[in-house]
């Protein structure tokens, strides 16, 4: 069990029917449908979801966006911690078919998924059309480092002012970094997002425009896209 560790990730879409075909066209997935929601396949890998925004956050206007989840122990004792951390629960699903899940807002407001069960399992390390790594951008990275510590058991390696890697303490691997970006760069949410590897960048890149999503920023080793919505991703050569 990946304890602590970062294990799926799904994308919540106004358009999902639009949404989906962009990716099929940029990672090669095939999504199938069923009971709301959209899993995308690499052959016979299950690599990530995809489902409509609710109704209550298309009410709130809240962007699509990219969700990462944790695979923990236990949903319910998980939950607790975070809520007597400072963090705020969205919501508690312990009858899910799949496991139980949990959306928690850090105490900047980023949010991400808690996931207790064994079916959920895509992260990889350096596979292509995979979700391979996961980044928090927020605006004041001191002010959630001590969250993150206490309800996972992570460490951390400062490597400025502004930047910290993430490792898990049970088994010491590296799972996350956190970076402090100004507004202007991370626009006016904290959020948690995902990397996915490709095997040719610049071909990956192309296709992004192609199919008229955006390119935000180069990095040179990786570059952050937008499927079109204001979900934003990463790719990155593997």
């Amino acid at each position: 069990m990946k304890q602590n560790k970062f294990i799926w990730a799904d994308l919540s879409s106004y358009h999902p029917e639009k949404t989906k075909r962009f990716y099929e066209k940029i990672f090669g997935w095939k999504y199938y449908y069923s009971y709301s929601y959209y899993t995308a396949y690499k052959g016979t890998k299950e690599v990530v979801g995809l489902y409509e925004t609710p109704e209550k956050f298309q009410q709130m206007k809240m962007p699509s966006f990219w969700m990462s989840y944790i695979q923990v122990e236990s949903v319910s004792e998980t939950v607790e911690k975070a809520r007597a951390l400072g963090g705020i629960i969205e919501l508690v699903d312990l009858e899910n078919p799949i496991g139980g899940v949990a959306l928690i807002r850090d105490t900047l407001g980023a949010g991400f998924t808690v996931y207790e069960g064994s079916s959920l399992h895509s992260r990889t390390v350096s596979e292509e059309n995979t979700l391979i790594y996961n980044e928090l951008q927020v605006s004041d990275v001191q002010k959630v480092v001590e969250f993150y510590q206490e309800l996972f058991d992570w460490s951390f390696d400062w490597l400025d002012n502004f930047s910290v890697d993430v490792y898990c303490n049970s088994s010491e691997e590296k799972v996350a970094s956190i970076h402090q970006l100004d507004s202007s760069i991370r626009g006016k949410y904290e959020y948690w997002v995902c990397t996915f590897g490709v095997k040719d960048l610049q071909k990956s890149v192309d296709k992004v425009k192609k199919n008229n999503g955006i390119i935000v920023f180069n990095e040179g080793n990786r570059v952050m896209c937008s499927d079109g919505s204001e979900a934003f991703f990463y790719i990155q050569q593997v």
